[in-house]
């Protein structure tokens, strides 16, 4: 496709808008201990609201082994949350909400509420990412500027980490079409520092998003998962630079493991940071050169139907909640089944001989006790010590 021909988003909305108690129900149950974007996601489908996971909770967390009450966030702490972000000019957006991006909403682990600073409509576009070094050469960040002006003159968006090298060239390079950078910190936390004017500019063109609560300043530990959502908000992930070990590459496996399409720039095999990209093409990813390399993969893709994820709502109570006795029984057998490595959850189903309810129930209570690891593909492993 011509990079000046243009792709129109075909985006359907979502289903309902919280009230004001739900979205504090939902804030105050991902932010409860032991519980993440695929927990929340479950006990929503068992139990049909927040508020109603929110009272489980300790009693699921007990059964799961948890010899200690369960954290669950407060009003009080939640409705502080809501305020600092009311204050920093960021609003919460839900998976079941018309204005979340839908091909986020549409992976397993999408963030329930994400906050968002600058213009929510340009979360409905449909998006690339473009993710590589921080320490970019010259000629990478030229590119990495060109490619994504051209995919914003062609009807895209441009997603990125505002970090150093690659992102902050890319998101300079949609300014003037919409480009989204998604923090690992709180949104309205600018890091790396010296991208503060950039940050500002890209509130104005587009927005700032981030899962983590306001004045969170990034960690580590933050970055992978923030990076998961840069690649969910989008059709496909270009790599531009990278070494073998970068986080960009963390961010292409991300892609590939949600269904979306990789695009790698190739480089001189003299050049440690285009080891990265060159595996990556070598293992299948769409070789580039240019934008129409990416349109042409991505114009195909918009075609095809997406599933909505979360936002067909929450039945509750799907199979129902097993006796004590029963319970006490799977929890056993399933428990002997599991170990340090990931296994299929529906492998488990078929060793156990239960019911996909019941194992459902078992691996929640063992996942709010801080027993269970959610791996994807719908795996799961036994936290050991």
């Amino acid at each position: 496709m011509p990079a000046g021909s243009g792709i129109l988003p075909a985006m359907d909305e979502g289903s309902r808008t919280l009230s004001a108690t739900e979205r504090l129900d939902w804030l105050r149950l991902i932010r409860s201990e032991n519980v993440g974007p695929r927990t929340f996601n479950r006990l929503l489908e068992r139990f049909g609201s927040a508020g109603a996971a929110l009272a489980a909770l300790p009693d699921l967390a007990r059964r799961g082994g948890l010899r200690r009450a369960i954290t669950v966030c407060s009003r009080a702490d939640a409705e502080r949350e809501l305020s600092m972000a009311e204050r920093a000019g960021i609003r919460y957006l839900a998976t079941v909400e018309p204005a979340y991006p839908r091909w986020l909403a549409a992976t397993e682990d999408a963030p329930p509420l994400l906050g968002v600073l600058g213009d929510v409509s340009v979360l409905g576009r449909p998006m690339a990412a473009m993710v590589g070094a921080r320490n970019a050469s010259l000629n990478g960040r030229n590119l990495a500027r060109k490619l994504a002006a051209d995919l914003g003159r062609a009807g895209l968006a441009v997603a990125s980490g505002l970090a150093r090298g690659i992102d902050t060239a890319a998101h300079q390079g949609a300014l003037a079409s919409g480009t989204v950078a998604v923090m690992a910190g709180g949104a309205d936390v600018v890091y790396p520092p010296e991208n503060e004017g950039l940050w500002r500019e890209i509130i104005q063109a587009g927005a700032v998003v981030s899962e983590m609560p306001p004045g969170t300043q990034p960690q580590a530990s933050h970055f992978p998962r923030r990076n998961r959502i840069v690649s969910g908000l989008a059709l496909g992930v270009v790599v531009v630079e990278a070494n073998a070990r970068s986080g960009s590459l963390i961010t292409a496996r991300f892609a590939a493991d949600q269904g979306r399409e990789v695009f790698a720039v190739p480089g001189s095999p003299l050049d440690p940071r285009a080891a990265g990209p060159n595996d990556l093409i070598r293992h299948g990813a769409t070789l580039t050169e240019n934008a129409d390399d990416i349109l042409n993969v991505l114009s195909d893709l918009l075609r095809r139907p997406l599933s909505e994820g979360r936002r067909a709502g929450f039945r509750g109570l799907s199979g129902g909640v097993p006796d004590d006795a029963e319970a006490g029984r799977a929890r056993s057998d399933i428990l002997e089944l599991l170990g340090p490595s990931a296994v299929s959850v529906d492998e488990i189903i078929r060793q156990c001989q239960l019911s996909p309810s019941v194992v459902s129930w078992v691996l929640l209570e063992l996942e709010l006790a801080g027993r269970l690891d959610r791996h994807p593909g719908n795996r799961v492993s036994l936290l050991v010590g």
